[in-house]
């Protein structure tokens, strides 16, 4: 059974910085492709980040491109989102979702598994 859980969600003043994480269980994780996305309320999903299989490649979006990191522990089967200089515009539930490919998409449709959700959220 494939599973995927975040954690590292809370709240946080904005200027201020959160680690997320993403525990991967029941897939070869090193062979896929890991990325965030967000839904806020009222919103659509969207992108915020992807890393290849083996950390070489990255893409965030332009809306956290400079602010938040995304990396991945292929040993611990643990994919990462850093997120520094918060606003209230990046409250959301954060997504990790994995893909088996080689590349670094973004578009949620590519992807095949996904967690539960982790909320963050940034107060003014």
């Amino acid at each position: 059974q494939v599973r995927l859980v975040e954690s590292g969600g809370g709240l946080v003043q904005a200027g201020g910085s959160l680690r997320l994480s993403c525990a991967v269980s029941g897939l070869t994780f090193s062979a896929y492709a890991m990325g965030w996305f967000r839904q806020a309320p009222g919103k659509e999903r969207e992108f915020v980040g992807t890393i290849s299989w083996d950390a070489i490649k990255t893409f965030m979006s332009d809306s956290v491109e400079g602010r938040f990191t995304i990396s991945r522990d292929n040993a611990k089967k643990t994919v990462y989102l850093q997120m520094n200089s918060l606003k209230s515009e990046d409250t959301a539930v954060y997504y990790c979702a994995a893909v088996f490919q080689r590349g670094v998409p973004s578009s949620e449709k590519e992807y095949d598994y996904w967690g539960q959700g982790t909320q963050v959220t940034v107060s003014s």
